[in-house]
């Protein structure tokens, strides 16, 4: 029987502030329809067992998540950093270079059983839905969500539909149409377009069902939550450093950007905790120059991003082109002393091909990115001499063939 954090007090929202209770299912908002986000009593915390380091899957900091027991576990999550400190760029200009590797299982660690960081985010999601017998989840995506969506459900007895775009890469597809094939509870929809049209034919086809909508920001928290636990596995003891401690600099590639708020959220808990002090990393929200709001939002120091239109990129992570949270998303790059970056659909091959060609790393577009970023971001003086540098993979290079087999 699962049982909610008794140090989880309430939900906030993340603009005006307004409190709700914490046992009552809600989506954004009502004041200002914006997401709200998980509470946590961190002072009554310091002297409980928050922290389980034998575990390995993202349920070894359950004392910071909003469900304390009873959870499933797939083994999500404690993901390793891999050095890539000999890489050309990070040897000649003196940083260390560390890939946070989301996409693939490593002996001795946990492993995202649909092999996108997806799966932290809807792992919080599959298991607040059963405590709360909420039965049928929805959500539109570009990919990776629905896959992540659809496999917690599969597993744990709930009802899904899942709404993609029609040029989702091929993999993804398959998976979520298998097991629609198999499990009458799972249903995926495709559409012409975006994780717009699909968030739009969500609306119009599966929240009149009674579907819980489960979009990006649009739960309560609860995938911000799953993300959080990024920022809490850098800051541990690591690959990095023996002592609790945080990077320099962190490139993100940025669609919907809930994990810069999870991240930025866990280093917050983690100083009122009195694990690590006031100092913060860069943030570098990644984009794709075919759909950069962030970079356009910062760029003309805007609250928020302007409504734009997606193009097309094969980093479809990327491929958002607004939403409800991107207004927290700018404030915090700018907060970290960060910035944003776009990337071309050139580089974005080149880099991938190069990565391969070099080290045999399989990345997936948006980690590609991560590292076309690199040279810019030294030339901006925002990568400096000696910093720790931590680069985001949030999936596998499989997920995308076969448009990128070619880039081999």
């Amino acid at each position: 029987m699962t049982k909610l954090n008794q140090h989880f007090t309430h939900l906030q929202c993340t603009y005006c502030g307004a409190e709700y209770a914490k046992d009552v299912p809600m989506n954004l908002c009502p004041k200002d329809n914006r997401p709200v986000q998980a509470i946590y009593d961190t002072a009554a915390m310091k002297n409980t067992t928050w922290y389980h380091p034998k575990r390995k899957d993202m349920w070894r900091f359950s004392g910071l998540l909003p469900i304390a027991s009873g959870y499933q576990s797939h083994g999500e999550g404690f993901t390793p950093l891999l050095d890539h400190c000999d890489h050309k760029l990070a040897a000649k200009h003196n940083f260390k270079l560390f890939i946070k590797d989301e996409g693939k299982g490593h002996q001795g660690f946990g492993q995202n059983p649909t092999l996108s960081f997806k799966d932290r985010g809807m792992a919080v999601v599959a298991n607040m839905a059963k405590h709360f017998k909420l039965s049928k989840l929805t959500v539109p995506t570009q990919g990776n969500a629905g896959d992540s969506l659809a496999f917690y459900a599969n597993q744990m007895n709930l009802a899904a539909a899942v709404i993609m775009p029609d040029d989702t890469p091929a993999p993804i597809q398959g998976s979520v149409a298998a097991l629609s094939y198999h499990n009458p509870k799972i249903q995926l929809d495709m559409v012409q377009g975006t994780i717009k049209e699909a968030g739009m034919l969500m609306k119009e086809k599966y929240l009149p069902q009674g579907y819980f909508n489960v979009a990006t920001f649009q739960e309560p928290g609860w995938r911000i939550e799953g993300k959080k636990t990024m920022g809490l596995e850098l800051a541990e003891p690591n690959e990095m450093s023996n002592q609790w401690e945080l990077p320099d600099v962190i490139l993100y590639p940025t669609g919907g950007g809930t994990g810069i708020l999870g991240m930025w959220k866990a280093f917050d808990e983690l100083e009122a905790l009195g694990m690590i002090n006031d100092k913060r990393p860069r943030i570098i929200a990644i984009q794709s120059a075919a759909t950069p709001p962030v970079k356009n939002a910062i760029d003309n120091e805007l609250f928020e991003p302007e409504p734009t239109q997606a193009g097309q990129t094969l980093a479809v992570g990327l491929n958002v082109a607004g939403g409800v949270g991107h207004f927290k998303v700018v404030a915090i790059v700018k907060q970290s002393g960060g910035t944003s970056i776009a990337i071309s659909e050139t580089e974005i091959a080149q880099h991938l091909s190069k990565i391969w060609q070099d080290k045999q790393v399989w990345l997936c577009p948006e980690g590609a990115a991560c590292f076309a970023a690199l040279e810019p971001l030294v030339e901006m003086n925002m990568i400096k001499n000696n910093d720790q540098v931590v680069i985001f993979n949030t999936g596998s290079f499989e997920k995308y063939l076969p448009d990128v087999r070619h880039l081999l």
